[in-house]
């Protein structure tokens, strides 16, 4: 990866030396709330027919019934429903945003503007960071973050390797709430499942919603999903 990586991770592990993990989390909360409410605000946005769609496009859905086994199987259609569009339409999360301001410079507002911006990824983890989160890599955009997520610091080891959508409302990054931890096997047959992605760089593939679908279709498809849970910082399932 080079020195200029290597430069690039020293960076990372000492953004945060002047804030202890008690403050450094406790920041991280209070923006993971404010996010929470945005989500929770932007379901206004959602049609439940896209919704269905996007249910249907996962295979969990019959006619106008949608089967998910778990919340945490309809969350994977609820983040396509909020952060992917078929061309041509807008998407939930930037409908949201243009009718509903906040005060420029607001936490809210620079929040939501992240949240606009946010990026579905492949990610491997690097290590743990010396004072919260992880140490991860954007494996196809070839970008180290410093991740803070509770849950997947005390679940996932170094080396492994997961599927999520992501944003960068701070010096630290944020999951939108999905993490399906993948391997190269798994990535293999979740591409073949879409032969139009064949045709594409990897960078291409991930800003198309049908990476994200296959990705999420795959998971639900081989009982992946059973075994995830999505969780607040309590432990409590989200």
């Amino acid at each position: 990866m080079g020195t200029a990586m290597l430069h690039a991770r020293g960076g990372l592990e000492h953004q945060a030396t002047t804030a202890g993990r008690g403050e450094v989390l406790a920041h991280y909360r209070h923006l993971r709330e404010i996010g929470k409410q945005h989500h929770c605000k932007v379901m206004g946005f959602v049609s439940r027919d896209a919704i269905l769609q996007q249910a249907r496009r996962l295979g969990m859905a019959a006619g106008r019934t949608i089967l998910a086994d778990s919340p945490d199987e309809l969350t994977l259609a609820l983040d396509l429903a909020i952060y992917t569009a078929p061309a041509g339409r807008s998407r939930a999360i930037d409908r949201y945003a243009r009718s509903t301001p906040f005060p420029q410079g607001s936490e809210a507002a620079l929040l939501l503007a992240a949240m606009c911006g946010a990026r579905f990824a492949i990610i491997a983890v690097q290590r743990q960071h010396p004072v919260a989160g992880l140490l991860v890599t954007d494996i196809f955009r070839q970008t180290d973050l410093w991740l803070l997520d509770e849950g997947l610091e005390r679940s996932l080891p170094t080396g492994a390797m997961f599927a999520t959508r992501y944003y960068t409302p701070a010096d630290f990054a944020m999951t939108a709430g999905i993490g399906v931890p993948i391997d190269l096997d798994f990535l293999e047959a979740a591409i073949l499942m879409v032969p139009q992605l064949q045709h594409m760089s990897l960078v291409e593939a991930l800003g198309d919603r049908r990476f994200a679908e296959a990705i999420y279709r795959a998971a639900m498809t081989s009982g992946l999903m059973e075994e995830v849970s999505f969780q607040d910082p309590d432990g409590d399932a989200a």
